[in-house]
């Protein structure tokens, strides 16, 4: 057989399959399985943009090719929604529709920096983040987030990690894995150290829609002069619109990034799919109170977790937020691997394991419980109870 790219080979397997695969050794004696493993949304979409999606399907327009940066619809609609967050001025030329938010994150790191060069990430990082880097042949530096710290980068840890080969500094509030949210002086001090060292800081705000609601507005970094020169803000409509299927994500940037990552989507996929875009326009100035509720939902399930852990000695949440808990283990000297494992073929319940995540993170693992309901959630302590009486080295 002809060479096969090593950077792609040496990658492993996509990690929610093989977590997921623990779970069909389970005899469900315990009940139904509990999936905590993906982060996606445990409800439909509001009936109306289902509507709108069936008839944006059953339009012939819909099969044509659309604009490389995206329809002028969706680019309208996301701005002004950005802008009455974030209290600033963002218009359609400063977005650019990707086919979801690992899309957008390649666009955006493609768009920075070359084979040879670096991105850093936190440590504990995403690891599409890590793997995405990896068969571009783009280096990785890590930031450590350590525990005691609440999973956060410190400027010292950042500061310390700029060699010249740097190019951006990527990071996600909330944070996949730990669940933490960066605080927006935080987010001010680091943008404002990247733009010092000239380096990118890619923000990754997946899940921003749902922070608590007195903390709805993330950060004020649109708000500062000249932003464009330093921040890239990732967006995806799959999570706050119960769409992942339809692949939907967004670049906000400069208008000349986002002329820069044109250049990529047209040899990546030339427009992210039309059918989504044409609905979610419309939806999406509409469907604002059923979002509030979306959000206020995934904080009960959020709160649902935390009561759960509480009731089982030994185990420990790190931290908690949007879809997210990095939960410690109490099994010392066992792999994430295999607590995750015996965990999923012994309890029912899929997590995927701290060391997925990076270093140093063998203690932890990744609890995704806005699929689950409170009930679902609340099946835990009796789960982990078994694990705790019966897993040994």
């Amino acid at each position: 057989m002809p060479r096969l790219n090593p950077l792609v080979a040496d990658l492993a397997p996509p990690p929610i399959p093989s977590v997921q695969a623990w779970a069909r050794a389970y005899d469900e004696s315990f009940g139904p399985t509990v999936d905590l493993s993906q982060a996606v949304p445990g409800y439909p979409p509001h009936p109306d943009l289902i509507a709108l999606l069936m008839a944006a399907a059953a339009s012939p327009s819909t099969a044509a090719y659309g604009p490389i940066e995206g329809d002028r619809a969706l680019r309208e609609a996301l701005a002004a929604d950005q802008s009455a967050l974030y209290g600033a001025a963002i218009a359609a030329d400063n977005v650019h529709i990707t086919a979801g938010c690992n899309q957008a994150f390649i666009c955006a790191a493609l768009t920075v920096a070359e084979p040879g060069s670096r991105v850093l990430l936190s440590n504990p990082f995403y690891f599409n983040h890590e793997t995405s880097l990896r068969m571009f042949g783009i280096g990785i530096g890590l930031v450590d987030c350590p525990a005691e710290g609440g999973f956060l980068p410190s400027l010292e840890a950042l500061e310390a990690a700029i060699t010249p080969d740097v190019r951006a500094f990527a990071i996600v509030s909330p944070n996949n894995p730990t669940g933490a949210v960066y605080p927006p002086a935080l987010l001010a001090d680091l943008l404002e150290l990247c733009r010092r060292r000239g380096i990118w800081l890619i923000l990754d705000e997946t899940y921003r829609d749902f922070l608590p609601a007195e903390a709805r507005r993330p950060h004020d970094l649109f708000l500062r002069a000249g932003w464009g020169d330093g921040l890239i803000s990732l967006y995806s409509f799959s999570k706050s619109f119960c769409v992942p299927g339809y692949r939907l994500g967004a670049v906000t940037a400069s208008p000349a990034v986002v002329a820069e990552i044109a250049k990529i989507m047209d040899n990546l996929q030339i427009c992210a799919p039309r059918v989504g875009q044409i609905a979610v326009a419309e939806a999406l100035p509409k469907l604002g109170a059923w979002r509030e509720t979306n959000r206020a939902e995934i904080t009960l399930r959020a709160t649902a977790l935390k009561a759960a852990i509480a009731e089982v000695d030994g185990w420990e949440i790190g931290a908690v937020g949007a879809y997210f808990a990095f939960v410690r283990h109490p099994f010392a000297g066992l792999t994430s691997a295999r607590v995750a494992e015996q965990l999923a073929r012994r309890a029912g319940v899929v997590t995927v394991p701290g060391s997925y995540f990076g270093p140093g993170q063998e203690d932890y693992l990744r609890f995704a419980f806005a699929n689950a309901t409170a009930a679902t959630i609340g099946l835990l302590p009796a789960r982990l109870r078994r694990l705790g009486t019966e897993l040994d080295g």
